[in-house]
């Protein structure tokens, strides 16, 4: 039972500690490799899925969707490697998954909104980088 109390106490620190960084990390502004400018919207952590995700949400005003293949799959993982994986907590959970998406602006999660463009790719962690997992 002590043990049990000793993980929701480290969890609960870990995850207060999380929103604080969050908080401060959605004034940072991100140049990504395409030239874009983008900017944390949110992290979660807590959405339903398969194993523990960290998702990062980005907003890039100037993304139209029209950017090629290769400029998107670079920034994304820009973010993921430059960006997520820095993040992430050595004495925490780590992830099954991390991902990355960036959108026009900002949008709730898991809410389909027709007017907002967005990407998004999956990663997950292999020797401190982030290995893009097809969807």
């Amino acid at each position: 039972m002590v043990r049990f109390r000793l993980l929701f106490a480290a969890l609960t620190l870990w995850a207060s500690v999380a929103a604080a960084q969050q908080d401060e990390a959605k004034e940072e502004r991100l140049v990504l490799p395409s030239g874009l400018t983008a900017q944390l919207q949110e992290m979660l952590w807590n959405e339903p899925g398969n194993g523990l995700v960290y998702r990062f949400r980005f907003v890039a005003p100037d993304l139209t969707g029209q950017e090629d293949f290769e400029t998107t799959m670079t920034d994304l993982e820009y973010l993921c490697n430059s960006y997520a994986v820095p993040r992430l907590s050595n004495i925490g959970p780590q992830p099954r998954q991390i991902v990355i998406s960036i959108a026009d602006r900002e949008s709730e999660f898991g809410v389909i909104n027709p007017d907002v463009t967005q990407v998004f790719e999956a990663y997950r962690l292999d020797q401190g980088g982030c290995i893009w997992e097809m969807f």
